[in-house]
């Protein structure tokens, strides 16, 4: 399974992103379960809409992609986001 996260935004306007590739990894199970419920819209009207110098993100997994903002993350797509950014740098 191929992740790849691209945050924009922010108050500089910096795009970074991350990629993992699972194929055999050890952990691949464990990535699967923080990347699939991920692809799932988060629920409308979480936060609001969009916070000014918020980090919008662009989510893929294996080609399918979900586009999301600050606030409306869903816990799902907090985690992963947070995971990729940290160790697919």
């Amino acid at each position: 399974m191929r992740i790849e996260v691209i945050r924009t935004g922010g108050f500089a306007g910096i795009e970074r992103r991350g990629e993992v590739d699972t194929s055999g990894r050890p952990d691949e199970a464990e990535w699967r379960a923080l990347a699939l419920p991920a692809l799932r819209p988060a629920a409308p009207g979480g936060g609001g809409g969009p916070v000014r110098d918020g980090f919008s993100y662009r989510i893929t997994v294996d080609g399918r992609t979900v586009s999301c903002q600050e606030p409306d993350l869903s816990q799902a797509q907090r985690a992963l986001v947070s995971r990729i950014l940290k160790e697919g740098a």
